[in-house]
């Protein structure tokens, strides 16, 4: 018997070689798509119109000292001075950008909550110049070890507050009525100025409920309410060193300063703002099965999507950032979906496919069809067959009304 030659058995190696090498990237998304489980909990209840809810996925960390102010200015899009030029009240919205403008972390931040937790004397004496900065609470730790690694000889301390020292809530009502609480159980209250409605962002001690005329509620509501408003949160929806800050909607969520001086990430950021198109933004999408026609109106409707099987809802199932395709169709991803509740969710989805927006420089929104339909569809053999729905986004008016009114985006 001959042997195989030896150039061709290192061809043949070569090309097994080649034919298994799978790339960092695409390894984590085959991690990350999981086939449906039975085991997932039935999606929550509607929220209520008037309640107040626990935010256990967000984390606080402490900010003080005399530099501390001037640090913030040079490494958040929003401005630590009011529009008055003054040192801020109360709580407001931002971002961590890297060197390249895209989101590390999205935050809130408190200014002169001196005392909360029971903290150190140091902390006590630097009211006015001490901060908490509110975070993700998978990325605390992480963004608590960049703010030190970047502080260099700035004069302030940083310290990752416990879970059983301070708690954040959200309040809303949906009647319109003025939130009023006891300021005693408080250390921060502050209009979420995110979207109009979204309602009150509320920090305080660890094991003090807030005292309001309000129903308690579970984070799952608040959830609900943000993916209906078209709101992400967190780096679960805002994938980190992926977003512009943009299309995630902070330039019309008040996260962004124009005007401001420097700070990291500026560049591309004001770059784009006045030279790109924003053509991918963070929407609200809801879910249907392959078999059912497309719903006109954004809903919740937990009790219609609690009996689906695998082979449709609910929204937990999907994979975060599944490729949104055309239905019957070829052609290039339309977006990626992100994370959802039930039969509702959050996508980056691009506007000019999937919405009727038009973009600059366009007449009309030049390849959306009101008769094409979107597939999300996962998993590999049968299961990518089986583990498909559709899915519809839609534009908030708010992020509407903000695109028609700012030219260029």
């Amino acid at each position: 018997m001959h042997g195989i030659p030896r150039n061709t058995a290192l061809a043949a190696r070569k090309q097994l070689s080649a034919a298994s090498f799978v790339c960092r990237s695409c390894r984590q998304q085959r991690q990350q798509r999981r086939p449906y489980s039975s085991s997932i909990s039935p999606p929550p209840p509607a929220p209520p119109s008037a309640a107040f809810a626990a935010l256990p996925s967000r984390r606080l960390i402490s900010v003080a000292g005399p530099d501390a102010a001037k640090f913030l200015q040079g490494v958040i899009t929003a401005n630590i001075a009011s529009k008055e030029a003054r040192a801020r009240e109360t709580g407001f919205y931002a971002a961590f950008l890297n060197a390249t403008g895209r989101v590390l972390h999205d935050v809130f931040i408190y200014p002169n909550t001196a005392g909360l937790g029971g903290g150190a004397a140091a902390e006590q004496q630097q009211a006015g110049t001490r901060f908490l900065i509110e975070v993700d609470t998978n990325e605390a730790e992480r963004l608590a070890r960049h703010i030190k690694r970047y502080k260099l000889r700035a004069k302030f301390d940083v310290r990752l507050l416990a879970v059983d020292e301070a708690t954040v809530w959200q309040a809303w009502d949906d009647s319109g009525k003025p939130l009023t609480t006891d300021a005693a159980t408080l250390s921060s209250m502050t209009q979420d100025p995110r979207t109009p409605g979204l309602g009150y962002r509320l920090v305080g001690a660890a094991g003090a409920p807030p005292h309001l005329d309000l129903e308690a509620t579970t984070e799952d509501s608040y959830t609900v309410r943000r993916y209906l408003q078209g709101v992400a949160e967190g780096q679960d929806e805002i994938i980190r060193e992926h977003a512009l800050p943009q299309e995630t909607n902070m330039d019309f969520m008040n996260g962004i300063d124009y005007h401001k001086g420097c700070y990291v990430g500026q560049e591309l950021t004001i770059r784009t703002k006045h030279r790109g198109v924003v053509r991918k933004r963070i929407l609200p999408c809801m879910i249907y099965d392959v078999d059912r026609a497309a719903p006109q109106t954004l809903a919740y409707r937990p009790e219609e999507d609690s009996n689906h099987g695998p082979e449709g809802l609910p929204a937990e199932t999907v994979p975060r950032e599944t490729s949104i395709g055309r239905s019957g169709k070829r052609g290039r991803s339309a977006g990626k979906w992100l994370k959802g509740i039930g039969n509702v969710g959050l996508g980056l989805c691009r506007l000019e496919i999937m919405t009727d927006v038009v973009l600059p420089g366009e007449t009309a929104a030049s390849t959306y069809d009101p008769a094409n339909e979107f597939l999300l569809q996962w998993g590999e053999g049968e299961d990518h067959k089986n583990n498909a729905v559709k899915v519809k986004a839609f534009v908030p008016e708010w992020l509407r009304n903000g695109l028609n009114e700012v030219p260029g985006q």
